[in-house]
C-alpha cells in the first residue's frame, strides 16, 4: 500500500536543503570563537542526528524484511528524535497496520492527511482519507467511514486521478452488502477502468475482486470465480502492496467459503498461511488465516488441531491488546460441541456473541444435543427469519432441517431442503450437493420411505467420502443404517452403524457416539409404547398404510386404526409423519 501517490520509498534519498542547513549549523562561523559548551552542544546534536539516521535505516530494513513490530518501534523512536518525513510516515503507518496497532495506524494516517492537505496535495490527502474511511467501513463504523470518504471526495472534486477509483471501492462494497449486485458490478467496473488507465495494481485487483463477488452474488458463479482467481494471481505473484495483499486473501477466501468452494478455499488458505509465515511479526491477517485453517481442519477431521489454531488466533490478538476474533471463539465452540463438551461449548458461544459474532447455527445445534428442543427451534427459526441473502442462509439450512425433523415439523424441513437443492444447483459445489442429499435422505426416512432415503443418503455418503469429510460421512452412515433397519436388513444396518461408531471414536465425537449407542435394536424399555404399538409404529415409519399394516400383522384394519390413534396420543403428536419424526429423535426406532 502507498498512502501517498509517490513512488517506491528510496532509503538513500535526502532533501538537499535539509543537508545544507545541517552542515551550516555544524560549521563554526567566521569571526566567532566556539566555546567549550557550544562544542559540547554540537557534539550532542551530531550524535543525535547519527542515532536518528541509524534508527531510520534499521526501521526501513525491518519494514522491507516484514518485521513490522520492530519497524514500528524503530520508526516511533526515530520520530521522537525528529519528525519523520512523508515516506517514512507512510512506512510507519503500514507497520502499525500489519502489526495490529489499529489506533496508531489511524493516528499516523490522519497525520499524513493533515500534511498533504496543508501543502495543497489533494490527491495524496484523498488517498489517506480513503484508507481511514475504508478501514472504518471494514470494522462496521459507517458514520466515521462516510465522513472520511466524503472528505476524500472534497479533496479531488472535479479532478481526474487514480484516487477517484479508490473512493469508488467503498461505494461498491456497500452496494454489495445491501444486495444490489448489479450496482456493485457497475461501480467496480468503473473503478477497474480507472485502475487500468493509471496502471495501479492495487486498485485494479481490488476492483476485479469486487466484480467477482458481485457476479457470484447474482448467481453467475463460474464467471465470478474466474475473476477471483485472476485477482489471486496478482496476489501470489507479489504484485500488490502488503495491506492490499492481505485484504484480497481474506475477502477471496471468504467468498469461496460462502459458496462452499472448499477446494479453492483450501488452496488460497494454504497460500495465505505461507505468506503470513514469511512475516513472523504480522498480526493483521494472521488471525483470519488461523481461523480459516481451523475450519478446514475441522472439516477434514483434525479436531484437536482445529481447536489449537482457533486458540492461537485468540492469543495473537491478546498479545497486541486486541479483542479475540469472534469467529475464532465460535470455532472453538464448534469443536467443544462436536466433542460433547457442552458446558465449554455454551460458554464459548456466549463469548462469541459478546464479541459481536452470530453464534448460530452452532448454538441451536447445541440446544438440540442437550434435548432443549424448544430453544433449538426458536433459535434456528429466528436466525433464518432475519437472514435473507441466499448464500448467507446456506450454512443455516442443514441445521434447520435437522432441528425441524426432531420437532416433527416436516413441512418446514422440506422447505429448507428445497432451498438447499436450489443453492446446490446454483453454486454447483459438492459440499452443497452433499448437504442437500443428506437432508433429502433424512426427510424421506422420517416420512417412512426408507427406499427413497437410501438413494439420497448413499449419494451424500459418496460425496462426503470424496471430500474427505469423515464426520459428515459417518453421520450419513448412521442414517443409512437406520434405513436398512426399517427395511429389515439388520446385517447391513449393523455394518453401517459399526463403521460410523468407529469414526466417532477416532474423532472424539462423544455426543454422536453416545446417541448411537442409545439407538435400540428392539423397542426402548423407556418408550411409552407397548410392544405391539412399537411394531405398528415401525411399519408406519416405513410408509405402510393401515390396511397394509393390518395384513402384515394379521390383524383387523380397525385394530390398527386404534393402535395408530393410541400412538399419536401417547407421543402427543398430530400426525403419522410427526410420530415418525418423534420416534427417530427420541431413539424409539
Amino acid at each position: 500500500m502507498r498512502l501517498t501517490p509517490a513512488g517506491r520509498h528510496d532509503a538513500k534519498r535526502a532533501k538537499p536543503d535539509v543537508i545544507v542547513a545541517a552542515l551550516t549549523q555544524l560549521a563554526p562561523r567566521e569571526g566567532n570563537s566556539t566555546t567549550p559548551a557550544t562544542m559540547q552542544d554540537d557534539r550532542s546534536d551530531h550524535r543525535a542526528r547519527g542515532q536518528h539516521s541509524e534508527l531510520l535505516a534499521h526501521a526501513r530494513q525491518c519494514a522491507t524484511d516484514g518485521k513490522y513490530a520492530a519497524a514500528f518501534a524503530a520508526f516511533t523512536s526515530a520520530d521522537r528524535c525528529a519528525p519523520l518525513q512523508v515516506d517514512d510516515l507512510d512506512l510507519l503507518s503500514i507497520s502499525a497496520y500489519l502489526s495490529g496497532r489499529d489506533i496508531e495506524f489511524h493516528q499516523v494516517v490522519e497525520r499524513l492527511h493533515r500534511i498533504h492537505a496543508d501543502h495543497g496535495n489533494g490527491a495524496a490527502a484523498a488517498r489517506c482519507a480513503f484508507w481511514i474511511g475504508f478501514d472504518f467501513l471494514l470494522r462496521g463504523d459507517l458514520g466515521q467511514s462516510n465522513a472520511w470518504l466524503a472528505r476524500g471526495e472534497e479533496h479531488i472534486a472535479g479532478r481526474d486521478c487514480v484516487e477517484r477509483g479508490y473512493l469508488l471501492l467503498p461505494i461498491a462494497e456497500l452496494q454489495l452488502r445491501s444486495g444490489d449486485a448489479e450496482a456493485a458490478l457497475a461501480t467496480a467496473e468503473e473503478a477497474g477502468a480507472i485502475g487500468s488507465r493509471w496502471r495501479d495494481a492495487d486498485l485494479d485487483a481490488a476492483a476485479r475482486h469486487v466484480r467477482g463477488r458481485a457476479l457470484i452474488s447474482r448467481g453467475s458463479i463460474r464467471p465470478g470465480l474466474t475473476l477471483l482467481d485472476q485477482t489471486m494471481l496478482a496476489v501470489v505473484a507479489g504484485e500488490l502492496s502488503p495491506i492490499m495483499t492481505g485484504l484480497m486473501y481474506c475477502s477471496v477466501i471468504e467468498a469461496c467459503r460462502e459458496i462452499y468452494a472448499i477446494g479453492r478455499a483450501h488452496e488460497w488458505t494454504s497460500a495465505l498461511s505461507r505468506w503470513c509465515e514469511q512475516q513472523s511479526e504480522m498480526v493483521a491477517f494472521t488471525g483470519t488465516c488461523l481461523v480459516h485453517r481451523a475450519e478446514l481442519m475441522q472439516f477434514h477431521g483434525a479436531w484437536s488441531e482445529s481447536l489449537a489454531e482457533a486458540c492461537r488466533a485468540c492469543e495473537r490478538a491478546r498479545r497486541v491488546e486486541r479483542q479475540p476474533p469472534g469467529n475464532a471463539v465460535y470455532q472453538q465452540a464448534e469443536i467443544y460441541r462436536l466433542r460433547g463438551e457442552f458446558a465449554e461449548a455454551d460458554a464459548a458461544y456466549r463469548y462469541a456473541s459478546q464479541l459481536g459474532f452470530e453464534p448460530q447455527p452452532g448454538l441451536a445445534l447445541l440446544r438440540l444435543a442437550q434435548h432443549r428442543l424448544d430453544a433449538a427451534v426458536a433459535a434456528i427459526r429466528r436466525v433464518l427469519l432475519v437472514t435473507t441473502e441466499p448464500l448467507q442462509r446456506a450454512p443455516l439450512l442443514p441445521a434447520h432441517v435437522e432441528i425441524m425433523l426432531a420437532a416433527g415439523q416436516i413441512d418446514e424441513a422440506r422447505r429448507s431442503c428445497a432451498e438447499l437443492d436450489a443453492l446446490a444447483e446454483l453454486c454447483d459445489t459438492d459440499v452443497l450437493r452433499a448437504l442437500a442429499a443428506h437432508a433429502r435422505g433424512a426427510i424421506a426416512l422420517t416420512d417412512g420411505d426408507a427406499k427413497e432415503a437410501l438413494g439420497s443418503l448413499r449419494c451424500a455418503f459418496e460425496l462426503w467420502k470424496g471430500l474427505e469429510a469423515p464426520y459428515e460421512t459417518a453421520r450419513a452412515r448412521v442414517l443409512i443404517g437406520r434405513a436398512c433397519r426399517v427395511l429389515a436388513d439388520e446385517d447391513t444396518a449393523a455394518l453401517e452403524l459399526d463403521a460410523a461408531r468407529n469414526v466417532f471414536d477416532d474423532l472424539g465425537a462423544r455426543a454422536d457416539r453416545h446417541a448411537l449407542d442409545e439407538t435400540p435394536t428392539a423397542p426402548d424399555s423407556k418408550s411409552p409404547l407397548t410392544a405391539r404399538e412399537h411394531e405398528v409404529l415401525t411399519l408406519v415409519a416405513a410408509g405402510r398404510t393401515n390396511r397394509a399394516i393390518a395384513e402384515a400383522l394379521n390383524l383387523s384394519e380397525r385394530t390398527i386404526d386404534r393402535h395408530v390413534s393410541n400412538i399419536l396420543n401417547k407421543l402427543d403428536v398430530p400426525s403419522r409423519a410427526a410420530a415418525t419424526a418423534y420416534a427417530y429423535a427420541h431413539r424409539i426406532l
